[in-house]
């Protein structure tokens, strides 16, 4: 929320830049399904719908498909959404 020029952030953003942080900081590496599911809830929570064309590459491709799943997700529903795995997954991974 912007007022006077100052940006107030929500509790959600809040929220999510937390989940964002506690994932960067896991000290085990998530299984490879877990990280694309985490991958494409934060590329439809920061981004919106896939904006770039398929690529190539074996890996590129794989997140772009999960990507692209997402599409039609309304970007606080891909942040709760960011929120909730990021939050299992910590239980097993932090």
């Amino acid at each position: 929320m912007l007022f006077l020029g100052v940006y107030y952030k929500t509790e959600s953003e809040k929220k999510f830049k937390s989940a964002c942080d506690q994932v960067r900081k896991f000290s085990k590496r998530p299984p490879d399904n877990d990280l694309l599911e985490l991958y494409s809830l934060y590329k439809q929570a920061t981004v919106g719908n896939v904006n770039i064309a398929k690529p190539s590459g074996l890996e590129d491709v794989k997140k772009w498909e999960a990507w692209n799943a997402k599409k039609g997700i309304a970007i606080s529903t891909a942040k709760e959404q960011y929120i909730t795995k990021a939050k299992v997954l910590a239980g097993t991974y932090a």
